[in-house]
Parts: structure tokens; C-alpha cells; sequence
């Protein structure tokens, strides 16, 4: 699991929440540590990101909506 500081967090050091996302590799990644697809899912979020670049690299979100369209037009 990655844990975070969530941004509703006191900037002073004292009420912090800390929020977890258990990632996930994706079947269709390649095993080679190549092209490696990560997700974390959440009831109103789907994080993606490059495994090669986990720590403090770029990662998008989109709704479970639009990841279930992205997923279903993959399979065609």
C-alpha cells in the first residue's frame, strides 16, 4: 500500500490524515518490468499510473464510470 498525506490534513503538523491506495498490476502488463500499468481503485475514484515511475511520478484519475467504458473498449 502507498499511504499519503490526504489535503484536508492541518499544514501545522498536527491533525493529519493519512489515505492508503492498495495498487494494483495490471494481468496485461509485461513481466519484464517493461510496460507496466498500475491501478487503485476506490467507490468514486480509479487511480493509473506507471509502475517503472511509482514513487512521486505523474498518475491520472478518473471515475469507476469512465474506467469501466475504457476497460470495455479494450476488450473489442
Amino acid at each position: 500500500m502507498h499511504w499519503f498525506k490526504s489535503s484536508y490534513s492541518g499544514s501545522e503538523g498536527g491533525a493529519c490524515l493519512e489515505v492508503a491506495y492498495d495498487w494494483r498490476k495490471s494481468s496485461h502488463s509485461d513481466f519484464n518490468h517493461g510496460a507496466c500499468v498500475e491501478v487503485a481503485t476506490h467507490p468514486t475514484a480509479v487511480h493509473v499510473r506507471d509502475s517503472k515511475n511509482a514513487d512521486g511520478g505523474p498518475h491520472f484519475t478518473v471515475t469507476p464510470e469512465a474506467w469501466s467504458a475504457f476497460v470495455r473498449g479494450g476488450r473489442g
